[in-house]
């Protein structure tokens, strides 16, 4: 890190780097040094995996049972009165009775694992972004809208969100 700084430094001395550029990329250099995980300005987050679809249909047992039998999906949950989670793999389905008024099936959201989950960084990135996260199920979760108003969870492994 010094040498980076020093060699910065010098490229401001020098009349190659502005002094806005020195700031910005000395900005950047403490965040990565202090161990914050999100991806520097304008790259984000880093997906691992899916971690689970939410589904909201008209009729959650013959949804739940659909992928049950055909996928060789687990159910791991199931409240008898309109929700279940199905596994497979590291991920999961939800699939919920829908709630809309004209009882249409749709993709409630998509929740993504990131890696090197830090949540005070996390809620920042969506934040800069104008994303205006909410707090998911847990604490190692985010909701937000995606630019075409799918729902969008971002969560932590593998606190979220079968628990």
């Amino acid at each position: 890190m010094e040498r980076l700084i020093s060699n910065l430094l010098a490229q401001f001395e020098s009349g190659k780097l502005s002094r806005r550029q020195l700031v910005k990329t000395l900005a950047v250099a403490s965040a990565s040094a202090s161990g914050l995980n999100a991806a520097p300005e304008g790259r984000g987050f880093k997906a691992a995996s899916v971690n689970h679809l939410s589904f909201s249909v008209p009729d959650y047992a013959k949804t739940r049972d659909f992928y049950a039998e055909l996928m060789g999906m687990t159910v791991k949950r199931d409240d008898g009165k309109g929700e279940a989670t199905l596994t497979f793999g590291d991920s999961s389905l939800v699939v919920r009775k829908t709630r809309r008024a004209d009882n249409a099936a749709y993709i409630d959201h998509v929740c993504y694992t990131i890696s090197d989950w830090d949540r005070t960084a996390v809620e920042s990135e969506l934040k800069r972004r104008g994303l205006n996260p909410r707090p998911g199920q847990n604490e190692f979760s985010f909701e937000v809208k995606d630019p075409d108003g799918y729902g969008l969870q971002i969560a932590a492994k593998p606190h979220c969100c079968l628990a």
